[in-house]
């Protein structure tokens, strides 16, 4: 193979946002063959964009059997990613699926169970994992430069959406429709970061959800949460739609010192001597580590999506190592659903969670979500 031939399904913002790129040439390596939406309008759009050429297909179905394509790019409403990529790892597709893995971790395990029989590249569109701030943050923590890790916080409250954004789609911050808020929508990047930097899952939570708190929704839009590692560290994370100005804050403690990054900017407060060998032989009272502030160099380019992209293109004509493996969408998923279960259940939540009882919890909503009704409605 020389070329990937890939096809796009799903034709919204995100679908479009990947096209254009592709179609400026900015990811070698790959062409799009076909596309598919059941909204006609976006079909044409697509011939208008990519020529007479393309395959245009209403089913995906019928698009991942045309036999136009070797790779898909999943780019659809949340419930649907598992669905569809299952469809493409019995069909032997290459598989890129846009975030979140899906909506709860019960669907996305048997994806990851049907991807890993299949002898097919399958990659998440974590494109912030090619940030190159929290590149090297995860790299001076994997060489052991902050020592074992204390504490994480996340403060990531800069998501301000009015009411008119949620009442732009009968779909938007429903049960139903979108299968969560916040934690879902917006977060899922962060919640992917916080784990992969630390390469750490806790080992528990215990979250406090607020359901419509700031808007007119039945989703969650503001969420504290708290949880525990194996190891005995703790982390908060902290989240909202709701407030403005936002903050966006990542501070992660060590035996050496912390790493804080906000403005775009890694600031790492590094102690001379680790807090433990300094506890262990001062003497005196009010005595602390020396600490330096050192503003680390952060070097490289952000390739943003286009670099997931390419890495996924490069991992199938070149067997390049995955950025972001499929199989690790989970993770977040299990951190965002924790929270909800949590706040349901009004306990903590170990890890990994119950996926039956998260999704019976998830399907009561679901069944009295406003976009339920409509559907039933009509």
């Amino acid at each position: 193979m020389q070329i990937v031939r890939l096809g796009v399904i799903g034709l919204g913002n995100m679908g479009k946002g990947h096209i254009g790129y592709l179609l400026k040439g900015e990811v070698s390596g790959v062409e799009v063959t076909a596309v598919s939406d059941s909204i006609q309008a976006n079909l044409q759009w697509a011939k208008e964009k990519l020529g007479d050429q393309v395959g245009l297909y209403a089913d995906p179905y019928e698009m991942m059997d045309s036999g136009l394509v070797d790779g898909v790019l999943i780019a659809t409403p949340h419930f649907s990613h598992p669905e569809l990529a299952i469809a493409c790892f019995e069909r032997g597709l290459h598989v890129l699926c846009e975030k979140p893995a899906g909506v709860y971790t019960k669907q996305v395990r048997q994806m990851n169970e049907a991807g890993s029989k299949a002898n097919v590249k399958f990659s998440m569109m974590y494109n912030q994992r090619t940030n190159p701030l929290y590149v090297k943050l995860k790299e001076l923590i994997d060489a052991g430069e902050l020592g074992e890790v204390k504490r994480t916080n996340w403060i990531i409250t800069n998501w301000y959406r009015s009411q008119s954004y949620y009442d732009s789609g009968t779909w938007r911050a429903t049960w139903a429709g979108e299968g969560g808020g916040v934690l879902l929508n917006q977060d899922p990047h962060q919640l992917d970061l916080w784990q992969w930097t630390i390469s750490m899952m806790p080992k528990r939570v215990r979250a406090f959800c607020y359901f419509g708190k700031h808007r007119n929704i039945e989703v969650e839009d503001d969420v504290t949460a708290f949880v525990e590692y194996e190891n005995g560290a703790t982390g908060v994370f902290v989240t909202t739609t709701g407030e403005a100005p936002g903050t966006n804050r990542l501070e992660i403690s060590g035996d050496r010192g912390k790493i804080v990054i906000e403005n775009n900017e890694l600031t790492f407060w590094r102690l001379r001597t680790p807090e433990p060998e300094f506890n262990k032989t001062f003497t005196g009272g009010f005595g602390q580590p020396e600490c330096w502030k050192c503003e680390i160099p952060v070097q490289g380019s952000y390739p943003d999506h286009k670099g997931i992209t390419q890495n996924f293109v490069n991992a199938i004509l070149f067997d390049e190592p995955l950025i972001a493996p499929g199989e690790e969408g989970i993770k977040g998923l299990m951190l965002s659903n924790a929270m909800l279960l949590s706040t349901w259940t009004d306990n903590w939540v170990d890890l990994p969670i119950d996926e039956e009882l998260f999704h019976q919890h998830l399907q009561d909503r679901i069944s009295n979500s406003s976009f339920q009704k409509e559907a039933i409605s009509k």
